[in-house]
């Protein structure tokens, strides 16, 4: 019958309503519309991003690069041993809700005393064994908050780890377009290095034969020294992109795809770039995610503390026995058993249970701002890196208007160069305009191939189904 009204009674206590605010997901600043301001542009598309966004770049040495990444980043590597951290954590929680078994057994000698009256009898051991079990009540709910909140950062570190995953795919896959982006930028250089060697030495031999002058072979001079100026800093960015990518891969920054050093192709889309849409981004992006389930235990850690107003109530219940050693057998053994509640309470001083509650409340406030913030701050990255991508496709454009005239009005020149109506000095400004233009259009080429990295890292690309 008592066994029963135990029983009963840990169902009722159990079943009493966890204190503190049940968590709501936040509704998030208000998004006036679900559509990118740029979304217009023929360079972008409102499909969906498709997960694994770099295989977009049809490059299967890209691809292998990125899987190898995933498996050996260090980054990630530290990422994952603190989402299996979070997720023990709450197994832990998890194993602390439910009956505790504990056995206890002892041994001891003693020796009974007679208080000096007579000879005191000889030593003799005690031996005492028992079983028990204790289950605590979740009166306020206090244990259930804590696995919320456990669970609550389990995710967050899940998302964390995501986001992980999202900055090191990305990368890898900057490390590789600014390799390459150098590669074609010196290619474009040497190619104007050389047309500018040839040039000089027709000016030479101009000078020798009394048709320019000294200073024409100064100047043809100078432009030389200029455009060989710009090779060394793109030789020493590709070799700084080839180490970052050693890296990101788990190897040394010496030992980078030696093939890379010869790469002279950005990579670049066969199609305009799938951005989706705004609401779509903010579902997509780990970090969010993070902020989101962060707030989520902030909250749940606001009803541990309200709990710590509340006694804390454990029922046990254990069995044992005491006996001494030597003589008959059991002999002066004793039999007890326990059964019943443990209370504790605070009472009447709650001042620090309540000062708790009160950090409790602020952190979780704070929680809040902080994923409003990341909330607006992803608008801001997604909308910024899809304006300024449009942008530089309109200067690239021009660029190009400005390199193909200014070839078109070189090759003229050498024609009427080579009937003498041109003067050494128009020839040689003319050359150094196509130099420059030659090199701004490799430049904004190289920018376009970082622009799109930065889209894709915008808008949280990674493992998300291709629904969202």
């Amino acid at each position: 019958m008592r066994a029963t009204y135990v029983a009963v009674l840990a169902a009722a206590l159990s079943a009493c309503t966890a204190v503190g605010p049940d968590y709501m997901p936040p509704a998030g600043p208000a998004v006036h519309t679900d559509t990118f301001e740029a979304a217009g542009s023929a360079a972008l598309s409102a499909d969906p991003l498709p997960p694994h966004w770099w295989r977009l770049y049809d490059d299967a040495r890209l691809d292998a690069l990125v899987e190898e990444a995933l498996h050996v980043n260090t980054d990630l590597r530290i990422a994952l041993a603190n989402l299996e951290r979070a997720r023990a954590e709450v197994d832990e929680v998890n194993a602390a809700y439910g009956v505790q078994p504990d056995v206890e057994a002892g041994v001891s000698v003693g020796q009974a005393s007679t208080l000096g009256i007579s000879r005191p009898a000889g030593t003799h051991g005690v031996v005492s064994a028992g079983v028990g079990i204790a289950y605590e009540v979740d009166v306020a709910g206090r244990i259930r908050r804590t696995l919320e909140s456990a669970q609550a950062s389990a995710l967050a570190r899940q998302a964390a780890y995501e986001l992980a995953q999202v900055t090191v795919a990305a990368g890898v896959v900057a490390a590789y377009t600014d390799a390459c982006s150098a590669g074609a930028r010196l290619k474009v250089a040497r190619e104007s290095v050389a047309l500018q060697r040839q040039s000089l030495t027709l000016t030479a031999r101009g000078v020798s034969a009394g048709v320019y002058s000294s200073r024409d072979a100064s100047r043809s001079q100078a432009l030389l020294a200029q455009l060989e100026a710009v090779v060394p800093p793109l030789e020493g960015a590709r070799r700084t992109a080839l180490y970052s990518l050693a890296v990101l891969t788990g190897h040394a920054p010496s030992d980078y795809p030696q093939v890379l050093a010869q790469c002279e192709t950005i990579p670049a889309l066969t199609q305009p770039m799938p951005v989706g849409n705004s609401a779509g981004m903010l579902r997509r992006r780990p970090d969010l995610r993070r902020a989101e389930r962060e707030l989520a235990a902030a909250t749940a850690r606001i009803g541990v503390e309200t709990a710590g107003l509340y006694p804390t109530i454990t029922l046990a219940a254990s069995i044992g026995t005491t006996f001494r050693t030597g003589g008959e057998p059991f002999s002066g053994s004793a039999f007890q058993y326990g059964l019943g509640p443990v209370i504790s309470w605070t009472f009447p001083n709650q001042k620090v249970a309540r000062a708790r509650i009160d950090e409790a409340g602020a952190a979780a406030r704070a929680a809040l701002a902080q994923f409003d913030g990341a909330v607006l701050n992803a608008l801001r990255e997604t909308e910024s890196a899809l304006t300024l991508y449009v942008r530089h496709i309109e200067e690239n454009d021009h660029l190009r208007q400005a390199r193909d005239a200014s070839l078109a009005a070189a090759r003229l020149q050498q024609r009427l160069a080579a009937g003498g109506t041109v003067s050494s000095l128009e020839r040689l400004d003319m050359e150094r305009a196509l130099a420059i233009a030659q090199g701004a259009v490799a430049a904004s080429d190289a920018t376009l191939a970082s622009d799109r990295v930065r889209i894709f890292l915008a808008l949280g690309g990674g493992w998300e189904s291709a629904g969202d």
